[in-house]
Parts: C-alpha cells; sequence; structure tokens
C-alpha cells in the first residue's frame, strides 16, 4: 500500500482518523473506535430528511473532482418518484497516478461501508454498489470482509440496525479505462454497458442506474458522512474553508518521498508538497501538477494557491483525483504537457467529435513542438481548438483535457516559444526545431525534388 505521509501536529484527520489499526477489517476494533455511530444516530435520531439536512448543514462537498454539493444530490434522489433508488460509491480510482481511493480502502473500509448505508437509508435506496478496481485485488478482499462483516452483524442488510430498512451493499469490481471517473460511465459500466458517457440533464441522481434515481459519490465523499453525523455539521464546518469544508486526500509524488496525506481544504500548495519534502539540493521545483492526466501545470510562483475548488479553477488546475505531482527544473514543460494531453486523448472514449477528433488534435500539436515539426500556426490553432472543446465538449474529460496545454501556455510561454520559435528545449529533454529552420528546410526539399526528377 502507497505510504501514509505524516502531518503536522494539530491537523485534522478526518478520513485517515482510524489509520494504524493491525487489521483494518476487525469490526470490533473499528466500533470502539465509532465505527457505525453515525449509522445509529441517523436511523435512530435524525431519521432520512434529518440526516439529508445535516449534510447540507455541513457544506460537504464531492470529492470526486467537480465539487458539486452532496445533499443535493441526496435531496433530488430522494424526492423523485420511483420504485428502487441506488447508490452508488465509486472507489475505482481512475487516475494510475494517485492512490488516494486505494488507500482509504484498504485503511478503514468501514468508514465507506458506513457512509453508504447512510447515503442510502437518507435517500431510500435499498441497494448500494462500491465499485472498485478488479486488478486491486487487496482492496476488494478487505472491502469484501468488510461488507460481509457488517452484514453478519445486522449493521447492513435486511433490517439495518434494527430499522426495518433494507440496506443492501454489494461490492463491483469493475475494469475499465480512465473514463470510469465520469458518474454516467460507470453506471454503464455497472450494468454491462459499453463505457461511454451520456448527456446531462438528466442527472444520475433523477434518472440513473437503470432509469432510476442513484447517488454517485466518491468513496471520500461518503466516508466523510459517518464524521459528520456523529459530530455535527457544525465541528466539520469548522475544518478547512467555508465554502470547502473538512479535509480531502492527496497523492503527493515526485519530491523528496511520495505518498497519501490527508490536508484540510484551504492549505497552501507550498503546504502540501512539503509534506513530501522538498526536492533534493540543488534541484528546485518549477511545476506542480494539479488534478491527474487532466491537471493544470502549474508554475513554483503560484505555490501560494489554496486547495480549494474555486481557487485551482481560477489558477488553471483542478482537484481531479487529489494529485500533485512536483516536476524540479530537469522537467521540459513542454514535453510534460505532450504527455498528459496524449494520456487523455488515448483513454478518451470518441463518442462526440471534440473529443474524438478534437483531443487528438491537440495531443498532435505537442508532438509537433516536441519533435521539430512544428507548423507556423500551431499555437493559435491550439488555443482555438481548446476554445471548441470546452465549449462543446459532452463530458469534463473532454474539457479538462486541454488544460496542460493551455496551462503551459499560460504560465511557461517563454519555454513554449523556446522550442516554437528558436527550437531550443531549455530542459535538455526534447529535440525541438525553429519553425524558421524548419520552413527553411522544407522549401529546399521541395525546390530540390523537381531538379532530381529532371536528372
Amino acid at each position: 500500500m502507497t505510504a501514509i505521509l505524516p502531518l503536522p501536529k494539530g491537523w485534522p484527520s478526518i478520513l485517515l482518523a482510524r489509520r494504524g489499526a493491525a487489521d483494518p477489517t476487525d469490526l470490533d476494533a473499528a466500533v470502539a473506535a465509532g465505527a457505525f455511530d453515525g449509522l445509529r444516530r441517523a436511523i435512530r435520531e435524525l431519521g432520512p430528511a434529518g440526516t439529508i439536512a445535516e449534510v447540507e448543514a455541513s457544506g460537504l462537498r464531492g470529492r470526486g473532482g467537480a465539487g458539486h454539493r452532496t445533499a443535493a444530490k441526496w435531496r433530488t434522489a430522494a424526492s423523485t418518484e420511483a420504485r428502487n433508488r441506488y447508490v452508488v460509491a465509486n472507489g475505482y480510482g481512475a487516475d494510475p497516478g494517485a492512490a488516494t481511493d486505494r488507500t482509504l480502502l484498504e485503511t478503514d473500509p468501514y468508514s465507506v461501508v458506513e457512509g453508504v448505508a447512510i447515503a442510502a437509508f437518507a435517500t431510500g435506496a435499498q441497494v448500494a454498489f462500491i465499485s472498485v478496481r478488479s486488478t486491486a485485488t487487496e482492496t476488494v478482499r478487505r472491502l469484501q470482509a468488510a461488507v460481509d462483516e457488517a452484514t453478519s452483524r445486522n449493521f447492513v442488510g435486511d433490517d439495518a440496525l434494527g430499522s426495518g430498512r433494507r440496506i443492501e451493499i454489494e461490492v463491483r469490481p469493475v475494469q475499465g479505462a480512465y473514463m470510469l471517473g465520469e458518474e454516467t460511465v460507470l453506471l454503464k459500466a455497472l450494468d454491462g454497458k459499453r463505457g461511454q458517457p451520456e448527456q446531462r440533464p438528466p442527472h444520475p441522481a433523477s434518472r440513473g442506474f437503470r432509469n432510476a434515481p442513484t447517488v454517485v459519490q466518491n468513496v471520500q465523499t461518503l466516508a466523510a458522512v459517518p464524521w459528520i453525523v456523529r459530530n455535527g455539521a457544525k465541528a466539520f464546518g469548522a475544518i478547512g474553508t467555508g465554502d470547502a469544508p473538512g479535509t480531502m486526500l492527496v497523492d503527493v509524488r515526485g519530491a523528496g518521498r511520495s505518498g497519501v496525506a490527508e490536508i484540510p481544504f484551504g492549505t497552501a500548495l507550498r503546504d502540501v508538497i512539503a509534506l513530501g519534502g522538498a526536492p533534493r539540493a540543488p534541484r528546485r521545483v518549477k511545476a506542480v501538477v494539479v488534478g491527474g492526466p487532466t491537471g493544470g501545470i502549474l508554475p513554483a510562483s503560484a505555490l501560494d494557491t489554496p486547495y480549494t475548488f474555486e481557487a485551482l479553477r481560477a489558477a488553471g488546475a483542478h482537484v481531479g483525483s487529489g494529485s500533485v505531482i512536483v516536476a524540479d527544473d530537469r522537467a521540459c514543460v513542454v514535453d510534460l504537457a505532450r504527455l498528459l494531453t496524449r494520456y487523455a486523448a488515448d483513454e478518451a472514449c470518441g463518442k462526440t467529435i471534440p473529443c474524438r477528433i478534437g483531443l487528438r488534435r491537440i495531443a498532435e500539436i505537442g508532438e509537433r513542438l516536441t519533435s521539430g515539426t512544428s507548423r507556423g500556426g500551431d499555437l493559435d490553432l491550439l488555443a482555438d481548438l481548446s476554445s471548441d472543446v470546452v465549449g462543446s465538449g459532452l463530458c469534463d474529460h473532454e474539457r479538462l483535457a486541454t488544460l496542460p496545454m493551455l496551462s503551459g501556455l499560460r504560465y511557461f510561454r517563454d519555454e513554449v516559444d523556446a522550442h516554437f520559435l528558436r527550437g531550443q528545449c531549455p530542459a535538455g529533454v526534447c529535440r525541438p526545431t525553429a519553425l524558421g529552420v524548419a520552413a527553411a528546410a522544407g522549401r529546399a526539399r521541395r525546390t530540390a525534388a523537381p531538379a532530381r526528377a529532371q536528372a
């Protein structure tokens, strides 16, 4: 399992508060530490409406990247007339460079199980799924053991805690591409259908899995719910910031050491990367990739940016998977942006033209910048294509996939121009060719061709 980075003294811990247990699937130990107290209070004191009100008062927002208000989804699902309702916890962890969801599921599976049960109780769902990557065998084993134990002890099941409510939780190992991080794609995968996103509205909360109201949340979001119900909305709101309360797991890589850390929202990026230690001298921080493969590449001058949904979006990045990757002065930002864009284009489902063609053309511009085959209008074309993709994309994957190249242009224009105009890679990573030299060589080849033919 990925290392859990130690936190500074006084930092709060919600999601990993029970870390360090000898056996994370030991239900007695988990109960002694407070597991299922939140579910008990929801059932015996608050009721469905009161539980949703408590979550709403806490200000909890989704940890899957978009930051939607959690209670809004629950209220929509609960109020939509339907025979069946569902809760789906997304623990797939689509970003190959982030182990946040897997770390949570392996460290404290009961926090997720309890959060799923509370969401099901509040929304009137009788069946819930926890999706997890099928190749994460240890994660699947621990999660299934926790579900089985909680069911056998009547915390969930046909008569959860004697409430007369059926809350059946099923662990669903799934396998697919990066697109499984998108909620409508995940719902299709759970139903054995082709993984492509759907137009919204209608949103899954009103019509989702098998056309029934479905609450889809990241496992971190649901794991925070028991703490909120147990300790109260006010206590949760006191952590983080007013618009982004609570904590989130981040995966810090590329610094002195790598690992997962739980940070309060509002923590400066400088303090986030410090948890992994600064690059070893004489290296220095050049850039930070925030948000995973579709994240933004921010310069060292932006390290005072607070880790919140709005602040990161304004800076040209996003919360995404919680991935924070530090690049030192040996990195070529143009090549890094090219690599991320190429990955996003390869992982795209191709359902729409902006996805199928637009992302591929953007990736090709990055390839040309680093390989010495740039064309005269490439940078203007990059801006135009990105605008078109953002404006007409079907899902966030294609819209956000423009961020690596756009943030590179925004913050590292000198380095882009060095590749594009002067044929230089300041980091010495790629082998660009100056646009003027390339054009002259092209003219020379075209002039020489007829002469060779006549000879």
